[in-house]
């Protein structure tokens, strides 16, 4: 079936790019298969996340449905367009239906995104890895694929305003090497396995990263452990645990 969505939101995000005067730093995109299921495993550390990790498979002329959560598929605007481009929304309360999903769109040969520390990371540091993926990956019978990305939360992310007008922040991606379950591997291992790989290529990335603070008020998008003011994972950890309670007060 044709793609008459997908390319051409491709095409409008890449304006806007330029626009931004963003600056791409991509590596290891030879490592995204050419034909058949895979899944794409990132960090996560802002909003747009997906829109950048999908920049990585284009050069094999592949397309990335990325598993998001549901609420984003009710919107009067991104709904419409992350149904047409085939996204796959996730309810929280009902994962096997995503999870059904995605599962039949892996053997359909399709490479699916997901964040497998399932929320923003506000400390910018990886969070726990869910076990999900490793678990999908092994049932579907397709490799997984780590990348981190890094730069992008400056752009937009949890707890901080947007920058979306002309900023020339650099952008800068990496990809790994496919992975498989080796055998008699549980998901648990592999899920420590894929983290591990995801934190190399996320330490490759923050050391090739050209960007720097513009001055003492501009360190908030690096972590504590490389000089920033970021939360610390456990001063992070409080504050996720202070957002599930207050949505969990609003139901």
């Amino acid at each position: 079936m044709a793609e008459l969505v997908y390319p051409p939101v491709i095409g409008v995000a890449r304006t806007m790019f330029r626009v931004q005067g963003l600056r791409f730093d991509i590596g290891g995109t030879e490592n995204v298969p050419r034909k058949g299921g895979a899944l794409l495993v990132s960090n996560h550390i802002g909003y747009l996340d997906f829109v950048f990790a999908g920049l990585t498979a284009l050069p094999n002329k592949r397309l990335v449905r990325f598993m998001a959560k549901d609420s984003v598929f009710r919107h009067k605007v991104s709904g419409p367009l992350m149904r047409a481009m085939k996204h796959i929304p996730v309810d929280r309360s009902e994962g096997m239906h995503a999870y059904a999903h995605a599962l039949d769109a892996l053997r359909a040969g399709e490479i699916i995104g997901v964040f497998p520390e399932a929320t923003i990371s506000q400390s910018f540091t990886l969070k726990s890895f869910k076990s999900g993926a490793a678990r999908l990956a092994e049932e579907a019978g397709v490799p997984l694929l780590p990348m981190a990305l890094w730069g992008t939360q400056r752009l937009w992310t949890k707890g901080h305003p947007r920058h979306l007008g002309r900023n020339k922040f650099p952008i800068t991606m990496r990809v790994g090497e496919p992975m498989r379950a080796n055998d008699g591997e549980k998901p648990g291992a592999l899920t420590r396995r894929l983290r591990m790989r995801v934190q190399e290529l996320l330490e490759d990335a923050q050391r090739a990263y050209p960007g720097k603070p513009s001055g003492p008020d501009d360190r908030w998008w690096l972590p504590s452990h490389l000089g920033g003011t970021a939360p610390t994972p456990e001063e992070a950890a409080e504050l996720d645990r202070a957002d599930r309670d207050e949505r969990a007060a609003r139901r």
